[in-house]
This record gives structure tokens, C-alpha cells and sequence, in this order.
């Protein structure tokens, strides 16, 4: 497991494969590669990097041990949450996770809704959204189909919450220490990308 890359699924600390890349984003190249081979087709391992998609928010994300003990049922439950297709699928296995193990913890909590973060980065072309107690930044891909009117009118109405760094970065300048405010507020923004409202 330490050379596959295993060691946070079952503990504290990261090892292998899931050291060097993040959660996150081995996460999203299991699920791409998953996909692909349900599909019949080949993982594209070339160049799998340059399409993940990164979203880390400096905040304590997993299945802790003492909620379900059980290696092979976490790693199972990590497997489907990464692999969701969409919110729906999330909120029903959330609620699948609370009637047979009970309330979620906070961390986990966290890992499903930053997952459905990276759902909503993917659908408006973000490549990778870094958000942590002293601000961050968000990054687009050449062809985002992000709302330009919505992202300058929020530029235009908070300033100094967010800043242009040129034309596919956006700098996050809110400075807040609570992860789960943070996760809020990435919601919002990724909300107003699409061109809804953020209040």
C-alpha cells in the first residue's frame, strides 16, 4: 500500500504516489482512469497532470478511522466519492454514509464538498483553485466557459476580495482562518462563474 500510494486513506500522513500529486488530484486521475478503462478505452497516462484538476483548501479532508474502521469499506467509500459524476450522486451517497456509519465528521464533510468544488471547477474549465487562511488564487484553462461579465462585475463590486492576475489567473485576497467559510465562499465564486449570483 506505501508504494501504491495508500498512506493517507489509512492514517495520518500521505505516502507514495498520493505524497507527490495531493489527494485531490490522484483522486481525479483514479476516476479518469477508471473511466476510461469502463469505457473500453486506454488511460491516457501521457499526460494525465496537465488535465487534473487541483483543489486544495488547507483543510483536514477524509474518512478519519474511528468514524469507520474498516480499510477495505474507506478505501471502497473513496473509490465512489472521487468517482461521482455529479452533486446528485454526492448527496445520495452522503446520505448512504450517514444511515449506515452516522453524522459525518467535519473532515469528511470537508472531502465530500470538496469534491463537489472540483465538480463545479471542471464544469466552467478550472484547472486549479488553492484557497487557504491567507487567500489564494484560481486558475482557468484557455477555453473556460466562466462568465467574464459575472467575474468582472465581482471584481468590480469587491476589490479587495479578488483581483485579476492576468488572463486565466484570479487571486483570492480574503484572509480567513475557518476551512469551512473558506469551502462556503469557493462555492459561491465557482456559483457566480456560472452566472449566478454571490451575495
Amino acid at each position: 500500500m506505501e508504494i501504491r500510494g495508500a498512506g493517507e486513506l489509512l492514517g495520518e500522513d500521505q505516502s507514495g504516489q498520493i505524497q507527490k500529486v495531493g489527494f485531490g488530484l490522484y483522486s481525479e486521475l483514479l476516476a479518469r482512469a477508471v473511466e476510461a478503462l469502463k469505457a473500453g478505452r486506454e488511460p491516457e497516462l501521457d499526460e494525465p497532470l496537465h488535465r487534473g484538476i487541483e483543489v486544495e483548501m488547507h483543510v483536514a479532508a477524509l474518512i478519519p478511522e474511528d468514524y469507520l474502521f474498516d480499510v477495505h469499506n474507506r478505501l471502497t467509500l473513496y473509490k465512489r466519492i472521487a468517482s461521482a459524476g455529479d452533486g446528485n450522486t454526492l448527496r445520495k451517497l452522503q446520505v448512504e454514509m450517514i444511515d449506515r456509519f452516522g453524522l459525518l465528521p467535519e473532515a469528511t464533510r470537508n472531502l465530500f464538498e470538496i469534491t463537489a468544488l472540483r465538480q463545479k471547477a471542471r464544469a466552467i474549465g478550472v484547472t486549479r483553485l488553492d484557497f487557504g487562511p491567507r487567500g489564494g488564487r484560481v486558475e482557468f484553462t484557455g477555453d473556460s466557459s466562466a462568465s467574464v461579465d459575472s467575474l468582472l462585475r465581482l471584481i468590480q463590486d469587491r476589490p479587495e476580495d479578488y483581483q485579476l492576475a492576468g488572463p486565466q489567473r484570479l487571486l483570492i485576497r480574503t484572509h480567513q482562518e475557518d476551512g469551512r467559510m473558506r469551502i462556503a465562499q469557493a462555492g459561491k465564486l465557482f456559483d457566480a462563474l456560472t452566472g449566478a449570483t454571490v451575495h
